[in-house]
């Protein structure tokens, strides 16, 4: 665009210049009618070099314009705003990446308003059986003994709490995790000795493999467990009649995975695609909805990747992929 506006005063400089020479050399090798034709004939020649040069000077600084509008029109929260495609040239580019902004910003907007209206949502339900239970003590209709069952909401409420300081820490880039050796194996054989009364009496069998020996790892353990608790806790959820979950532990010389398969029904194909979006639950889940979303954002602060889908054999299956040293915590 520089070069383009450079190139076009040096333009009008040079035609000034030929113009007005051509003016003198005219009139002083003419004279009466003909120096009148001479200067009419060069008059029109400006009067067309001028409308060419305006028509000129529109095209390339109308993209200029537009970009300016747009970027205020954006600034002022008019987040559908969006610049036309040009023809090939230097604006096509800068067009495309502002309608990219633009969207992007879009986006965030609207998952921001739907978080919200989620968050009320979640929050809305407890508050109204934590009510109801206060209420009904208070005109005599329960005994004070039945106060016991609002400590499970209000349980729901503090988890949900601190489920969305997670969720917050970590898309704002400030999620610290506290890094130190970690013995993998036996943190997930913790995680599924705290499970075995639950799953016992579901009916549910626990069972863990090692492909082959692990070394420690540098991880946050706290977060670790989380992780591995909520995969373990969803897995629990599907068999509330009886099966079966298989931990398998595999180790390479860069990295180490851990795969968790139930024998459950298995993810449907509509809610594979968002499983790890916010408040998604399955059936008549208890749970915040944010356990999945929040496990993968942990296990992406480690380094790490966490994927789901259907095993072959049936059944769900979860694979967390962790990195064996953290270059620098998040």
């Amino acid at each position: 665009m520089f070069r383009r506006v450079v190139g076009f005063v040096f333009f009008l400089i040079l035609v000034g210049v030929a113009g007005g020479a051509l003016i003198a050399t005219g009139l002083t090798a003419v004279d009466g009618a003909e120096r009148w034709a001479v200067v009419g004939i060069v008059v029109l020649g400006f009067v067309a070099f001028g409308l060419g040069a305006r028509r000129m000077f529109r095209r390339t600084w109308a993209p200029v314009g537009e970009l300016i509008d747009a970027t205020t029109r954006l600034g002022d929260g008019q987040l559908d705003v969006r610049l036309k495609s040009r023809r090939p040239g230097p604006f096509v580019a800068v067009n495309a990446s502002f309608n990219r902004m633009a969207q992007r910003l879009a986006d965030e907007d609207e998952r921001r308003r739907k978080l919200l209206a989620d968050i009320g949502h979640e929050l809305r339900t407890p508050m109204t059986v934590i009510r109801g239970q206060i209420e009904a003590v208070i005109d005599g209709l329960h005994p004070p003994e039945r106060l016991a069952d609002v400590l499970d909401e209000v349980d729901l409420m503090d988890r949900l709490l601190d489920d969305l300081r997670v969720l917050a820490l970590a898309e704002a880039g400030r999620l610290e995790l506290q890094i130190e050796s970690v013995d993998l194996t036996q943190l997930v054989t913790d995680v599924l000795d705290s499970f075995h009364a639950r799953a016992n009496a579901q009916g549910v069998s626990l069972a863990m493999e090692r492909e082959s020996e692990i070394d420690e790892i540098a991880a946050d353990p706290y977060r670790l467990h989380q992780v591995f608790s909520n995969l373990v806790s969803n897995a629990l959820d599907q068999m509330p009649d009886g099966g079966s979950v298989q931990v398998r532990m595999a180790a390479w010389p860069d990295r180490v995975t851990v795969s968790i398969r139930d024998s459950g029904p298995g993810i449907d194909d509509d809610s594979l695609e968002g499983i790890f979006q916010r408040f998604e639950k399955a059936g008549d889940s208890k749970g915040t909805g944010l356990g999945l979303s929040i496990s993968r954002d942990l296990v992406e602060a480690h380094g790490g990747t966490l994927t789901a889908g259907n095993h072959p054999e049936g059944g769900a299956a979860f694979i967390v992929e962790l990195p064996r040293q953290i270059a620098s915590p998040p």
